[in-house]
C-alpha cells in the first residue's frame, strides 16, 4: 500500500508543481475547459490510457466543455506519490 503524504508534502506540491491543483479534503482536485466538448472527450481518453498504465484511477466529471479530474488513493485514506504522479500527468496532456 503507498504511505499517505503530510500535509506539509501536499501543500509544498500544490504550490510548486502541481499550481493548477487545489486540495479538497483527502483529495485533489483540477477543473480542464476544452475547446470543444469532443476534445474534452479525446482528453479523457488519454487520461483513462494513462491512469490504467499506472493502475491509478481518478474520479472524472464530464459537464460539457469542462471536465473534472479528482484524485485521491481511496485504499491508503488519502493522498500518495500516486496522486501527484497522475496529477502531473494529467497537466501534461491537457496543457
Amino acid at each position: 500500500m503507498a504511505d499517505l503524504l503530510t500535509q506539509e508534502e501536499i501543500d509544498r506540491a500544490l504550490a510548486t508543481e502541481l499550481p493548477r491543483w487545489a486540495q479538497q479534503g483527502e483529495a485533489i482536485t483540477r477543473s480542464v475547459t476544452a475547446p470543444t466538448f469532443m476534445d474534452g472527450i479525446r482528453l479523457v481518453q488519454q487520461v483513462a490510457e494513462v491512469a490504467e498504465d499506472l493502475d491509478h484511477h481518478p474520479d472524472i466529471d464530464i459537464r460539457w466543455t469542462t471536465i473534472t479530474f479528482t484524485l485521491s488513493t481511496h485504499s491508503a485514506g488519502g493522498l500518495t506519490m500516486k496522486d501527484l504522479r497522475l496529477a502531473g500527468d494529467i497537466d501534461r496532456l491537457a496543457d
